[in-house]
């Protein structure tokens, strides 16, 4: 007869690396054992007369483990190992067993139960809840990120920098993430149980939570209010009446526990840096390594053309031709996974968006898009490449226009994307990532004095060229353009 159970909340939370998220509920990392202590009744345990098979429930899934004496933990299935058993004549006898997750099980909240097989009876025991996360520090999962101040930075710290402003005016502003404030991982959970996805579906939601990507798109679309009951509804108006200026935020646990003491009503207001925090605050919690980015001179490119396009008169004066924008600032999240989903050499950062700008498959949200098929303008891969490009990289194309009938247009290729900026690791101050997304060359051509009126002759022309930039290198294409201009003479 089981009469009590040890989780060893303490000691595996602290093997975990979860310290301080739950003082209530265990939790624990996936692709990582945990022990837990059965102390029970009766004759000592005996193998050969009783079977000890450990179910492990998350909605309507549920996965029988039994208890083998011998075993290793494994990262592909789960496993329970018998490690000891203590008689004592004088009272209770304790079973130890260390059971292990597989590096690919979903996220959530588990129901553990222990159910004993003997000859003449079986009985089945509830033996407590469990929080499953994500697992930065295991080789296996696919946000397994190597450096430990990385993993310190973007997972463990609760305390950031949002810098926005305009290139040329940059301000920086604390802001407290509060992951370990009590409640806010129920509160992240319960915000995944709360999803359109969730609610349609909960069995294939669930076994979908085993993917950082499919957990980083219901994210990024949860966090604001637009299509279901979100965390934050935006207000760009500059009227706040009803609700808090975006400005005044600064942590994200007022938030997240306003929304869910309202029974998820709409947090009132929000914009890009608040949208953007909290979405940090919610992957960081759930074990998905997140930092928050801001792009100087950001663009907002509606059509999907790439090109933002701007319409004025003869008199300068802007017109409503196009709904395409430049903003001062924008902030987003990067979060680091591997991308399965895509071809070889996309995994590490990949941007999400939870401010609402678009729709990305009827919803509002964006992204993952991988930083890496940004860099290289791989509009074809999942998810919403074409619209951050356009962000970071648009060519911003002028057009002067009378009676809708364009007079002249010019192509403007650095104005937008100035400055990429995010928190230093283990600094409070701004690092560059400019350089993860593209780069600018500036090219000094030194062409030699040539006669050119010799027609119909071939001439080999000498040419030193100088780079000049932060990403010169072997893998750099340079693409050089000659223009030629005919005359009398021949070519000058």
């Amino acid at each position: 007869l089981v009469r009590t159970v040890d989780l060893q909340q303490v000691q595996n939370q602290t093997r975990h690396k979860t310290d301080g998220l739950s003082s209530s509920t265990l939790v624990l990392r996936r692709g990582q054992a945990f022990t837990v202590t059965i102390n029970y009744d009766g004759r000592p345990f005996d193998p050969l007369k009783e079977k000890l098979i450990f179910r492990i429930v998350l909605g309507p899934i549920a996965v029988e483990v039994p208890v083998s004496r011998f075993g290793q933990p494994s990262l592909t299935q789960w496993t329970a190992v018998l490690e000891r058993s203590v008689p004592n004549p004088t009272g209770p006898r304790a079973l130890s067993v260390t059971l292990s997750s597989p590096a690919t099980a979903s996220i959530g909240v588990y129901t553990l139960q222990l159910r004993v097989e003997a000859r003449l009876s079986v009985k089945t025991h509830l033996l407590g809840q469990f929080t499953l996360l994500c697992n930065p520090w295991c080789e296996a999962d696919s946000v397994f990120l190597q450096s430990e101040d990385l993993r310190t930075e973007y997972v463990k710290s609760d305390i950031g920098l949002l810098f926005k402003g305009s290139p040329g005016n940059i301000v920086s502003r604390p802001w407290s993430f509060d992951q370990y404030e009590k409640g806010i991982l129920d509160i992240c959970m319960k915000l995944l149980q709360v999803s359109p996805q969730y609610q349609a579906d909960m069995g294939k939601d669930l076994l979908n939570r085993s993917n950082p990507v499919y957990i980083g798109r219901v994210i990024s679309a949860m966090v604001n209010s637009n299509d279901d009951k979100g965390v934050l509804m935006g207000n760009w108006s500059g009227d706040y009446s009803g609700g808090v200026n975006p400005s005044q935020w600064s942590g994200s646990a007022d938030i997240l526990r306003k929304w869910a003491a309202t029974q998820f009503r709409p947090v009132k207001y929000g914009q890009c840096w608040v949208f953007a925090a909290v979405m940090c605050t919610v992957m960081r919690a759930l074990g998905i390594p997140t930092r928050v980015i801001t792009n100087f001179s950001s663009a907002h490119d509606t059509n999907g053309n790439m090109v933002i396009e701007e319409y004025y008169n003869e008199m300068g004066e802007k017109l409503s031709f196009s709904r395409d924008s430049i903003w001062n600032f924008h902030v987003w999240v990067e979060s680091w996974m591997k991308r399965p989903d895509l071809s070889r050499g996309y995994d590490g950062w990949q941007v999400l968006d939870p401010t609402p700008q678009e729709r990305s498959e009827g919803m509002f949200r964006c992204g993952p898009a991988a930083v890496k098929a940004v860099y290289e303008q791989k509009v074809d891969a999942q998810y919403d490449v074409p619209f951050v490009y356009a962000e970071v990289n648009a060519d911003v194309r002028v057009m002067i226009v009378r009676d809708r009938t364009v007079l002249s247009t010019s192509v403007d290729k650095r104005r937008v994307g100035a400055l990429i900026s995010t928190k230093r690791p283990g600094s409070m101050s701004m690092q560059d990532t400019m350089k993860s997304f593209w780069c600018r060359i500036t090219l000094t051509l030194r062409c030699p004095s040539v006669n050119f009126s010799h027609n119909y002759k071939e001439m080999a022309i000498k040419t030193k060229v100088k780079c000049t930039g932060r990403c010169t290198g072997s893998n750099t294409k340079i693409v050089f353009s000659c223009k030629t201009h005919f005359n009398n003479l021949g070519f000058a």
